[in-house]
């Protein structure tokens, strides 16, 4: 049975646009990961701002993935963006996504052009101002 099946089933009074909004909210989801992880880390805040949660980078089949953890949390910025670099030094090489939102469970598929093993810091970056948001330590 289909979601929007499944939808209509317990929700029949709803009209055809909250059902598709429903459907919409549950499709958009993102899956479990089931990959392997290969690094992992806790943020801290860089540049007066606050920066939380846990990342893990996971692998699975030939593709890397970044996961934001549920407890991920940004205050705020104007131009977030995600990358990598070495220590407090942010490699701009690296930068390979707009950060979706600013908090919660959010996973990015990362581009083959980019060698992990070369880096141990996953940062949250302002690509407006080219300043740290926060960074997590990978391990």
């Amino acid at each position: 049975m289909s979601i929007a099946t499944k939808i209509r089933a317990i929700a029949p009074a709803a009209s055809a646009g909250l059902a598709l909004a429903i459907m919409m909210s549950v499709t958009a989801v993102p899956k479990a990961m089931a990959g392997e992880i290969i690094s992992k880390g806790t943020f801290y805040g860089q540049s007066k701002h606050v920066t939380t949660g846990q990342v893990t980078i996971e692998k699975e089949g030939d593709k890397v993935f970044v996961v934001l953890g549920s407890d991920f949390s940004l205050d705020g910025a104007p131009a977030p963006t995600l990358g990598f670099g070495n220590g407090e030094k942010f490699d701009t090489k690296t930068e390979f996504t707009k950060l979706k939102k600013l908090n919660g469970r959010q996973v990015y598929e990362l581009p083959k052009s980019i060698a992990l093993s070369a880096y141990d810091t996953f940062t949250v970056w302002c690509s407006k101002f080219g300043v740290p948001l926060g960074s997590a330590k990978l391990s």
